[in-house]
């Protein structure tokens, strides 16, 4: 199938596709990628479990009014947001018990949520991680810990580091666990997703949390593919995470992963299209230009979509352009595998959709792009 877009028009994530695994605002995410071109891959990988009519969520609400407490730490704007709502729904006076206390958000978000109920927020990091604001508790910044109520408000992440660092310099933690995150109930999407990624399929893995990305990995984990997602992940699949909390599992795993300067979903849109068309070259073939996108190759400005065949083919070549690949390779590179003669088609096929004589034979030897 060819498909010619004027070069003006042709967008920037036009020939790739790119993987979400987001759970929330998944359908935001998407359409942000879908209006630059991208066809997206959507398998949520998590599935937020709320609490709000669960008795831990009440026993631990009712722990944090049973005194004072110094400090509250909200770590996310809904999580925050909803645990104010649902102790309001069971007419426990939490805002009123929490106004004394140093409120500390991790976040932007965080912070509205903590305005938003008419509570101040004494102070946020700049990296918006959990380590630094453990590390500015231990600094001192905030008092001594030790005999102090700290109120950690859990986002779906048991926040094992920074509990067990306040409670070693012996404070009193109450956790908040206002949301959970479990493995969705259709995990199809996400095991097509680990096959997918395995044989190239997608160009790119969006991940806007860190139990996502350990979801994705412990499924494929479950199907005996994981080492062949991080070796996926560690070539031509790119994997770009909203920030470096969201990285954490794919950096414990090996994974390189970009992202965006700030933790905000434009942001990772922009990081993904920053970073896929970087990826691949544009090569010069006498008077034409090429670049071989995902499942598409761009020749003088067109967008020419080809089939796996010819694709196949076409990106062998382009790894080295004006160098002859033997059939017996390209045959290699086939899906599915082949011969002599299928390379033939599929070299036939890719000349007829790009229309320009830059696939030249060589006789008895193979193919090269003309350079």
């Amino acid at each position: 199938m060819t498909e010619t877009v004027p070069d003006a028009e042709l967008l920037p994530l036009a020939g790739y596709t790119v993987a979400v695994t987001a759970a929330r605002r998944k359908e935001e995410l998407g359409a942000l990628l879908d209006r630059r071109g991208a066809r997206v891959v959507h398998a949520p990988a998590i599935r937020i479990v709320p609490l709000a009519d669960d008795a831990e969520l009440v026993a631990a609400t009712r722990e944090v009014l049973a005194r004072p407490v110094d400090l509250v730490v909200a770590t996310t704007g809904v999580g925050f947001r909803g645990w104010l709502e649902a102790a309001e729904a069971w007419d426990l006076p939490l805002v009123e018990h929490l106004r004394p206390a140093r409120v500390l958000a991790r976040g932007p978000k965080a912070r509205g949520a903590i305005r938003g109920a008419g509570l101040v927020d004494a102070w946020s990091p700049e990296s918006e991680s959990s380590a630094e604001v453990l590390s500015h508790l231990m600094s001192g910044a905030e008092g001594p810990l030790e005999g102090r109520r700290i109120a950690v408000q859990l986002h779906g992440d048991p926040l094992p580091d920074l509990v067990a660092g306040l409670r070693a310099s012996g404070a009193e933690v109450v956790t908040v666990p206002v949301y959970r995150w479990v493995l969705p109930e259709d995990v199809a999407p996400v095991r097509r997703l680990v096959g997918t990624i395995v044989a190239g399929g997608v160009d790119a893995v969006t991940f806007t949390s860190a139990p996502a990305a350990a979801s994705l990995l412990t499924v494929a984990e479950e199907l005996g593919r994981r080492a062949d997602v991080v070796r996926a992940l560690n070539d031509r699949v790119l994997a770009v995470a909203v920030g470096p909390v969201t990285a954490g599992p794919l950096d414990a795993a090996g994974i390189p992963s970009f992202q965006p300067e700030r933790a905000r979903l434009g942001a990772l849109a922009r990081e993904v299209v920053a970073r896929l068309p970087e990826r691949d070259p544009v090569l010069r073939l006498g008077p034409h230009t090429l670049q071989v996108r995902g499942y598409a190759a761009v020749l003088d400005g067109r967008l020419v979509e080809l089939a796996p065949g010819p694709m196949a083919v076409l990106r062998e070549l382009a790894r080295r352009p004006g160098h002859v690949v033997p059939r017996a390779e390209l045959i290699a590179s086939l899906p599915g595998g082949g011969d002599g003669h299928a390379v033939e088609m599929a070299v036939t096929r890719l000349r007829a959709a790009l229309g320009a004589p830059v696939v030249e034979t060589v006789v008895k030897r193979g193919y090269r792009l003309k350079v």
